[in-house]
């Protein structure tokens, strides 16, 4: 008797909770699936094939009947067609057919559809295999066989040796599947505490060896975990500093406040939770380090929180940011914002606007093209032609221009005045 693989369905179970000192217990549960087969093995040897050639489409012969033990009331037979079982008109025979038939029973009881696997293939006389075809299929108990129309073709088996050959049948009856449940059982799961851990290891420095001095503060870290997070410092740190085993090293570019909360997000893998980082400013600079330190993540993250907090302070200096570092999303939602009639007129008068025009002249135009809509007449004429608008359109975008260059003329000539006026 043959147990096909077990399949085993396991119910979904709900995450632990992240936070908490320990989670609900959960309730798991498991089921088997298991289906029975039993397996018989029949050989119909075939001797004088080329007696059998061309006796015509349709016709065969079968082999001796043969049980599945388990199913004594189920006849079986191999049919072969040595001029095919069926062929559409036109079609040349050329190929030899075999079937499995579920034979017609008198027995009682008598059989009701029977799920079959079963495998027909040929073998020469010297034990070559020669075809083989495998197939699943419900038999009906009405005397009608299923198998391979294009069996083998005829070519072959006029070519065998001794004009001798064997149909070999492998069948496996599969009886009704079943389902039963195992056990349940309770396993109370705590919640992770990942990075909980890692968040003391940096608050308690046990363990460090590598440290970082960051203006007039200094933070100390562990190297594996840095190499581990970030590719930028896995190649400082087990690059050439492996040979000399440097133990400090000097961060010039970055504020204290900024590489700490770089440490944090570097363990924690979270933003720290204080009002300090909210700031724009510090979101900018913490930006720009994560995109240098190689943080993809971290760098989305400021980049979702800036997206959240833009004012008509911060937007210039942050679009300035946007565009420098190719931060798509965040330059975006900054037009949007600057392109409003009601704030435009006051980001215009920040600092951080004249720095945007000095630096990034290219996006003041993105933004005059929502606040410099086309003249009146062009949207009120009713006998505009094709060629009339386009005229218009052209004198606009030269409007356009003008104004960009003004913008970027105009502070550049008021601080070259000012400094002629210092130098007299």
């Amino acid at each position: 008797m043959l147990v096909l693989p077990v399949c085993r369905d396991l119910l979904p179970i709900a995450m632990g909770n992240m936070t908490g000192s320990w989670a609900a217990p959960e309730t798991e549960t498991w089921s088997r699936c298991y289906t029975e087969g039993t397996t018989v093995t029949h050989n119909f040897e075939i001797a004088g094939y080329s007696l059998l050639h061309g006796m015509g489409t349709g016709n065969y012969v079968t082999s001796s009947t043969f049980t599945v033990g388990g199913c004594d009331n189920c006849e079986w037979d191999i049919m072969f067609y040595p001029d095919r079982a069926t062929k559409d008109e036109g079609e040349e025979a050329d190929h030899a057919s075999a079937y499995l038939r579920l034979r017609p029973c008198s027995r009682q009881p008598r059989p009701t559809d029977v799920m079959t696997k079963y495998t027909l293939s040929l073998w020469g006389k010297d034990g070559q295999l020669c075809q083989q075809r495998s197939t699943r299929h419900t038999f009906t108990p009405s005397g009608t066989g299923w198998g391979h129309v294009r069996f083998v073709p005829k070519s072959k088996l006029l070519a065998l040796k001794d004009d001798c050959f064997t149909i070999r049948c492998v069948l496996t009856v599969l009886k009704e599947r079943h389902v039963e449940e195992v056990s349940t059982f309770i396993v109370p799961i705590p919640p992770s505490n990942f990075h909980q851990d890692f968040g003391n290891m940096l608050k308690d420095g046990e363990g460090t060896d590598v440290t970082f001095v960051v203006g007039d503060q200094s933070f100390q870290a562990h190297r594996f975990v840095l190499a581990a997070r970030t590719p930028f410092f896995r190649a400082e740190l087990f690059g050439p500093m492996k040979e000399n085993k440097m133990q400090c090293i000097n961060i010039d570019d970055v504020e204290p406040s900024v590489f700490k909360a770089l440490l944090h997000f570097i363990y924690i893998d979270a933003l720290p939770d204080n009002r300090d980082l909210k700031k724009s400013t510090t979101l900018q600079h913490l930006l720009v380090a994560a995109d240098r330190y190689g943080l993809d993540r971290l760098a989305a993250m400021c980049e979702g929180e800036l997206c959240r907090s833009i004012d008509v302070q911060a937007v210039a200096t942050t679009l300035t940011l946007a565009k420098q570092h190719c931060h798509e999303r965040l330059k975006d939602i900054c037009i949007d914002f600057m392109s409003s009639r009601d704030v435009f007129g006051d980001v215009k008068k920040t600092d951080g606007f004249k720095h945007l025009v000095t630096s990034c002249p290219e996006v003041i135009s993105d933004i005059l093209q929502e606040n410099l809509p086309l003249p009146e007449v062009v949207r009120t004429n009713p006998r505009r032609t094709p060629g009339w608008l386009k005229r218009q359109q052209r004198s606009s975008q030269v409007h356009r221009a003008v104004l960009v260059s003004a913008c970027v003329l105009v502070p550049a000539v008021v601080v070259s005045c000012r400094v002629y006026m210092r130098c007299r």
